[in-house]
This record gives C-alpha cells, structure tokens and sequence, in this order.
C-alpha cells in the first residue's frame, strides 16, 4: 500500500474582489477589499489534505510558469509539507490565475486564466517524476487538468492499486462520451447538483446509479450539495446515503467566504479515506471540513486534524443521515 495522497490538477493564483453585491450588466459597483492569495481547485485539495494527514503525506502534481508566482506558489505548497518536486515548471507561459468576484453573502463569480495548467497532458503524466509520485500513492485525487491527463493518470493510478477519486470541474461540458475513458478507473466520482444533472439528465439517486453502472461499475459517486449536505450514490447496488450539512448557525458561526469550501470537502473526504474510514464517516467529515471552510476568508480556509474533529463533536448531534 502506498504512503501518499497526491493531487492533480489547477493551482492558481487568486485574486479576489469582496463587493456588497454583484453588478448588473454595464453597472459599476464598488470594491471594499482585494486580497491575493494562493489556490487553483488541485491546489487547495493538497493544502486540505496535508493539514489532516501531516507534512509529506501529500504530493501534488500540475505545471506552473517560470515566473514569480510559479515559484512563490511551489514556496507555499512546501511551507504546508507538501512534497512538490515533481510540479512541472512552463518557460514562456503565465503561471494560472483567478479574478474571484465575493458578494458579502460569500456568493462568488469566478473568471480563470488557466496558463500553465493546460500543460498538464499525457507526457507530463507519464514522465519519470511524475510516475514515481503515482507509484507511491495510496489515494489519488484528479480534479480539472486536461482530460487526456486525466485518463492517463486515472490509468496509472488503477495499475498502481489506489484508491481514485476524480472532479473533472469545467470538463463537464464535454459529456458522457468524452468522460467515459477516465471515469472506468474511478473509484469515487464527485460533481455538484447542477454539474450532475448537466453530465447525466438527472440528479436523481435511481438514474445516477444506472447510468454510473453501465459506465463505471463499482465505482461511487457523490453528489455535493452545498449548505445542504452531500450524498453518495453505489454504481452497483443503487444504494444512496444522504449526510446533512452542518447548520452553522447553531453553532453560533456563519458563512464568510464559500470560494474553496468544495476543495476543503473533497481534500477532507480523500484523506478520510487515506486513513481508512468508511464511506459514511468520511463524508460527514467532509461536509464538516466545507463548512468550516465557508467561515474563514481565505480560499484555503481549510481546517487542521484537530479543528476538524473538534468540530465534528460540536457538529454531530445536529447532522442527519438517511439511507435509501
């Protein structure tokens, strides 16, 4: 068994804009605040890991540019204890980048350069750094890199033995069709409500599992659902489980910033199954590790081990799940 969790994909350097509220076409709003702040959703997916799982459990895969913020980010990534040697560095291309526009409710828009990122292909995959990063994995987590990338890592990662889970994010758009290749080695596919219903017709438990076994047998797929919680669906059995998100309120706490709450909850559910929890566990610790991410204002507002738990036990007795 392999002692890493590694990360594929996006990391990006963010720059975000809080407004009252977002503008209408041709309107002018004011900006009260900017901040510019490491992410990229891979990126922040390792960061979440590695504050659960402790320096050098986590490897992180992806490309930057040969530029200030390529190695500022490769500084940051090493400061969290993750292991960044094998990242590929991009002569003559901008290292990713994000305008994130943040409405005081913590909504947020979204506009991304995605640069260096796209050079993320088959090649790199495959190149010795990267292949001994793969070798070493117990769990690997593929979020948005180009999806030739995508399936060669998926691939390598099933060869390997570990556990694949796999966001394809803006990907979606290609469809089914295209998707088909990777998603036959995963083992847990994760997409939001509206990326679901867009990749499959439906969010509906019943038809996601159909569709899922003709695609992927024995995989799992979890839908997120935002304040509301988070459900995973069994390709083969049709069983689904619904696990209510944490109602902050009553923990006297509220949401600041959502930008990066899905990277918290997936870096939180892998390392859950890094360590060997089951389905169910892992995914209320997940929907814990996205709330507590929606009350910090920084992207990568993730917790650490302890924070985690700490709020899992305040968390628990307000947390519902139903099996279907």
């Amino acid at each position: 068994m392999g002692d890493l969790l590694s990360t594929c994909g996006a990391i990006n350097w963010d720059i975000n804009l809080f407004v009252k509220r977002f503008p209408e076409p041709g309107e002018e709003v004011r900006v009260l605040k900017i901040t510019r702040v490491p992410g990229g959703t891979a990126a922040n997916v390792a960061v979440a890991a590695a504050r659960l799982l402790g320096p050098g459990k986590v490897a992180f895969l992806g490309a930057l540019g040969d530029d200030d913020i390529g190695r500022t980010q490769i500084e940051i990534l090493r400061s969290e204890g993750i292991l960044a040697d094998a990242i590929r560095i991009v002569e003559g291309e901008e290292s990713g980048q994000a305008y994130i526009v943040i409405e005081e409710s913590g909504q947020n828009v979204i506009h991304t350069y995605f640069g260096a990122n796209l050079k993320v292909d088959p090649d790199y995959i495959t190149s010795e750094q990267a292949r001994r990063v793969v070798e070493r994995s117990r769990v690997v987590v593929i979020m948005d890199p180009p999806l030739e990338a995508a399936e060669t890592l998926a691939s390598l990662a099933r060869e390997a033995g570990a556990t694949v889970i796999w966001d394809p994010g803006v990907y979606v758009e290609e469809g089914l069709d295209r998707l088909r290749g990777a998603m036959e080695d995963v083992d847990y596919f994760i997409l939001n409500e509206i990326e679901t219903r867009n990749l499959l017709g439906s969010a509906e438990p019943g038809r996601v599992a159909e569709i899922m076994r003709e695609v992927s047998p024995g995989s799992r797929f979890i839908i997120k659902l935002g304040a509301k919680g988070s459900r995973i669906v069994d390709s083969d059995t049709g069983e689904s489980v619904f696990v209510s998100g944490v109602p902050l309120e009553k923990l006297g706490m509220g949401v600041v910033n959502t930008v990066g709450c899905g990277d918290a909850f997936i870096g939180a559910f892998a390392s859950c199954k890094y360590l060997g929890f089951d389905d169910v566990d892992a995914l209320v610790r997940a929907n814990v590790a996205g709330a507590f991410k929606a009350t910090r204002p920084e992207t990568r507002g993730s917790p650490t081990r302890q924070q985690l738990e700490e709020m899992y036990e305040r968390s628990r007795e307000h947390i519902v799940i139903e099996r279907e």
